[in-house]
């Protein structure tokens, strides 16, 4: 499995900001509802399932697991 960096959420918003784009812009691009990339970004979803999840591997908060990994 290959090594991921996983960021944190200042981590996520500082790239953000060098690239110039805003969280809204990013959700649209990648399909996530704005307020739920937002929800996640502040800590408010835990993002340990489902949608959360998801934008928190898109994001590189977390690492995608393999389907060996979980077994």
């Amino acid at each position: 499995m290959a090594n991921q960096k996983v960021l944190t959420p200042e981590q996520v918003k500082q790239r953000f900001k060098q690239r110039g784009i805003t969280v809204k812009t990013w959700a649209e691009e990648n399909g996530f509802r704005t307020n739920a990339v937002y929800r996640v970004l502040n800590g408010i979803d835990k993002a340990y399932y489902g949608k959360g999840h998801k934008i928190a591997v898109a994001l590189g908060l977390k690492a995608e697991q393999s389907a060996t990994a979980a077994a």
